[in-house]
């Protein structure tokens, strides 16, 4: 497996972990719709978390935040539209992103709620 991809999958598994120490219950991992795929479902109290997890190794050519497209936002908003339908919930939607930098020491961990889309 690539590296970047085994970096990829270490950051899920981390903000896995980061969701479940703050309260969350993880409801998908991977969810896939059509083009879209999102990397983590979770919820706590009435709010769906819909969380794109990204991990780089370094920040020098931006943020990991930084790297969340338009077209991704909009293919993964139709995921969600699909999977809330599927499922009939009827709780507040939340768009976050969990982006993870490798560090000297480790990892750092920030999560960023109402990331890029809120209804």
């Amino acid at each position: 497996m690539a590296k970047h991809n085994e970096l990829g999958k270490q950051g899920e598994k981390l903000a896995i972990d980061f969701l479940i120490k703050n309260g969350y219950t993880i409801r998908e991992r991977n969810y896939r719709f059509n083009k879209a795929e999102v990397d983590i479902i979770a919820s706590k109290k009435e709010v769906l978390a819909i969380v794109e997890v990204k991990t780089r190794s370094t920040n020098v050519f931006g943020n990991p935040e930084d790297f969340v497209k338009p077209k991704q936002i909009q293919n993964l908003v139709k995921a969600v539209n699909e999977y809330v339908i599927e499922n009939d919930l009827d709780l507040e939607v939340r768009f976050d992103i969990i982006a993870i930098t490798k560090s000297n020491v480790g990892f750092d961990i920030e999560h960023l709620e109402n990331a890029f889309y809120h209804f």
